[in-house]
């Protein structure tokens, strides 16, 4: 059986103690630590990774909010906390679930298995060498979003966040993402980094004009460091 790698932190030390009892629970869930303060814990996430983090919103000095947006590739989390005012700052920084204390366990049972899933769809994400036809996933508004590679425009760096531009969606998917992951899912014979905060598909290019491409009405800069490499790919694609 795979497992999750897994986390709690809060500074409440009978909060945490029940949250790990809890854990213990669940077969499919391996609990590697816990940690009282958010500071412990970022110091052990830089020699160790997890699937998944429970974590504390109010904390003395660093609290949960602050130390996830200092992630740079975020694991799932699962918010749990005795205050309600920061559910709508959960769902932009795109938890699994956000549970209120005290924490009925048929709803924290809910919350696990949702991850589960989440963790499980991850597991299943093929590669173009793999797939007939390729895809990912995303998380994105509470879910996980499957995208296929060949719907994808182009994607829009901004910081923390990607927008994934596809012709299957009227708007822009937002996932808090940086554009280097976000490169990293892409396969590189379809897709290129041209400019510091895009990304675009090969085959969506319709016209190469100086310094800057076309996707039918949307145009992107090409920045000077990307020109080289773009020009040496984008050449080498078979023409229609």
């Amino acid at each position: 059986m795979t497992q999750l790698r897994c986390i709690a932190i809060d500074d409440e030390p009978f909060a945490l103690a029940i949250l790990a009892d809890d854990l213990r629970r669940f077969p499919y869930l391996d609990l590697q630590a816990t940690f009282s303060n958010a500071f412990d814990a970022d110091l052990w996430l830089k020699t160790h990774s997890v699937d998944l983090i429970f974590l504390d919103i109010q904390m003395p000095t660093l609290t949960g909010t602050q130390f996830l947006r200092g992630l740079s590739q975020p694991p799932m989390v699962i918010f749990t906390t005795a205050y309600e005012q920061y559910a709508l700052e959960g769902f932009e920084l795109n938890v699994v679930d956000y549970l209120l204390k005290p924490i009925p366990f048929g709803r924290f049972e809910k919350a696990v298995f949702r991850a589960k899933e989440l963790f499980e769809l991850r597991q299943k994400e093929e590669t173009p060498a793999v797939a007939e036809r390729g895809f990912f996933f995303v998380f994105s508004e509470y879910k996980e979003i499957k995208i296929y590679f060949d719907e994808v425009n182009y994607v829009e760096g901004l910081k923390d966040y990607v927008k994934i531009y596809t012709t299957q969606q009227p708007k822009p998917i937002l996932t808090r993402l940086n554009l280097k992951a976000m490169e990293a899912k892409l396969p590189e014979e379809q897709f290129g980094r041209i400019h510091n905060s895009f990304i675009v598909a090969f085959e969506r290019i319709t016209a190469v004009q100086r310094a800057k491409v076309h996707l039918g009405n949307v145009e992107i800069p090409i920045g000077n460091r990307y020109l080289v490499e773009f020009e040496q790919k984008y050449r080498k694609l078979p023409s229609e």
